[in-house]
């Protein structure tokens, strides 16, 4: 539209100028508004649950996969993290005998992925702090409690840490949440006490060794007693097999070998034990 030189816009005319201005404004801000609440991109290890504001609040059946979505910019998505996490617990536990230790626990954990609407519903998105973290800490301290530091510093290290996982794992499994592991990494005790029960495995080790050395002594004393006594019972087989007559005969083939050899010697006949031959050499 085109104004002749010295010719004003009329009223109409500014309430037009007026008019498209606020449709652009609105337009522009329909597509910013539409922008960040319409279009929605969930990342990989992440689903979401949606809350619709007119249409009967949290859906918890239908969970939303990775990917490009579209909702309606009056409702809310919730995103949660499915991949499995790591965190770490550090703690100071009574064990049985009053004695105060330092645990420091890893934890594996991660919420079950088509249960994130009632985890939502239930809990929220800091279920870690609220129901993780307690958990681990007074199954923690229920357990050592029933166990001496010398049990958890050395023989019963690994009962204990399955005994944990075990409790954690029922208590958190009814709130939606999933614990793959928990590991004790490391048991701090007092300094006194850790000397003690480290002479104490080193002498239980030093006895464990001896005892092996006298078994060992043991079986070869058993060894040689069995092939003494079984050379015992062969000479004793031999020798009730052999007579007189037999042994006489023995003799007398033994002299005439030694007879018939080329080498030079004297035979006196009857001369010898049982009247065998006694024969002598060159000397």
């Amino acid at each position: 539209m085109s104004f002749k030189q010295g010719q004003k816009p009329s009223f109409g005319d500014q309430g037009k100028f007026v008019k498209y201005g606020v449709f652009i404004f609105l337009f522009f801000l329909l597509m910013v508004i539409l922008s960040n609440t319409t279009f929605l991109t969930i990342d990989p290890g992440k689903k979401g649950v949606i809350f619709k504001r007119f249409g009967g609040g949290l859906d918890k059946e239908n969970i939303y996969s990775q990917g490009f979505h579209i909702i309606a910019p009056w409702n809310k998505m919730y995103i949660y993290d499915v991949r499995t996490n790591e965190g770490l617990e550090k703690m100071q536990v009574l064990s049985k005998n009053g004695l105060t230790i330092e645990v420091e626990l890893s934890y594996r954990y991660m919420p079950m992925p088509e249960k994130i609407g009632y985890l939502h519903d239930e809990i929220g998105a800091d279920f870690l702090r609220r129901i993780v973290v307690p958990e681990i800490r007074s199954a923690t301290r229920e357990v050592i409690g029933r166990y001496l530091p010398e049990e958890l510093y050395s023989t019963k290290r690994e009962a204990i840490q399955d005994e944990i996982f075990t409790r954690t794992s029922t208590a958190v499994g009814g709130k939606n949440i999933t614990i793959d592991a928990i590991l004790i990494r490391e048991v701090t005790l007092p300094p006194k006490l850790r000397a003690a029960i480290e002479q104490k495995l080193e002498e239980e080790q030093m006895s464990f060794q001896y005892e092996f050395k006298l078994d060992r002594e043991r079986k070869e004393a058993e060894r040689k007693i069995i092939e003494a006594q079984a050379k015992a019972d062969a000479n004793k087989i031999l020798n009730a097999s052999l007579t007189d007559k037999i042994l006489q005969d023995k003799g007398i083939e033994a002299t005439l070998e030694l007879a018939s050899s080329p080498n030079s010697k004297v035979v006196i006949v009857g001369g010898g034990d049982k009247g065998l031959p006694l024969i002598l050499g060159n000397q």
